[in-house]
């Protein structure tokens, strides 16, 4: 038994990472499918179908808790698979719930009424499929009031990320941001609405400009679920070591995600 992290790609290498060096003594099974990335690009129920396989097999491997380290998966697939209703003992997590709770201030349980917040304009960098889901906004509008949040689909950086073009990703990176101060020109706040984006963090700051502040999720996630295991220790599982998995070759995936966290990672067959 271990916990579940789930992405489509390699990007969630950054919320594992974090939470990682959180919980040194959790073992941890990683679920990449890196043989249908990306998501971002993809319909909801075509992402919702892949995110549900992606689960089933975390489960399998005794995966009692998963977290999806994907926003794509978070937005299109999350909510769905809670009210169809998850197998007893189960539980998936999204990534939003512990950004939405730092840009808000509010703890996800306080079903208190939409308040007013301190960050009034919001800037969201994400994947066409996350933007196009609504899903931020969503949950955001159940939370706060008067919040402006402009959204950015960000495409193509996904891809230079995981082909580990650094220089295309940067241009890109600005490319986005650029676009988006002609629609919002002095934004409060950036969400870095995809769990690829910390490895491109600085090059959005840069963008921006030193004024805005910039919430990365790995971080983030890393501490809200040190606090959810805190509540629920049954849900650690006890395994001894953590395992990756893929859907692509096992090789290549390694020889990116070594390259990705500059050490060494070895996958094995899905």
């Amino acid at each position: 038994m271990a916990v579940g992290v789930f992405d489509s790609g390699l990007g969630g290498l950054t919320v594992l990472d974090a939470v990682a060096k959180r919980l040194p003594d959790v073992p941890f099974v990683y679920f990449g499918d890196n043989a249908h990335a990306p998501y971002g690009v993809r319909d909801a129920e075509d992402v919702y179908a892949l995110t549900k396989a992606a689960v089933a097999r975390l489960w399998d491997a005794g995966c009692d808790l998963v977290i999806l380290a994907c926003n794509t998966a978070s937005a299109a697939a999350l909510r769905r698979m809670q009210e169809e209703g998850l197998p007893d003992g189960k539980r998936v997590l999204g990534v939003f719930v512990p950004l939405i709770e730092a840009l808000t201030e509010r703890d996800w349980g306080d079903n208190s009424p939409p308040r007013e917040v301190a960050v009034k304009h919001v800037a969201l960098f994400a994947t066409p499929a996350t933007v196009a889901s609504r899903a931020f906004q969503r949950e955001l509008a159940f939370r706060a009031i008067g919040v402006d949040v402009e959204a950015q689909a960000c495409g193509g950086v996904v891809d230079a990320i995981e082909e580990g073009d650094e220089i295309l990703a940067e241009a890109l990176v600005r490319s986005h941001v650029d676009a988006l101060k002609r629609k919002m020109p002095n934004p409060q706040a950036a969400i870095l609405g995809c769990t690829h984006y910390p490895l491109m963090e600085s090059t959005f700051q840069a963008a921006l400009g030193p004024d805005v502040k910039v919430f990365s999720q790995a971080d983030l996630v890393a501490e809200s679920l040190a606090d959810y295991l805190t509540r629920h220790p049954d849900m650690k599982g006890e395994g001894a070591e953590s395992l990756f998995l893929t859907t692509g070759d096992p090789g290549s995936v390694s020889d990116k995600a070594t390259q990705f966290l500059r050490r060494k990672i070895t996958f094995q067959s899905a």
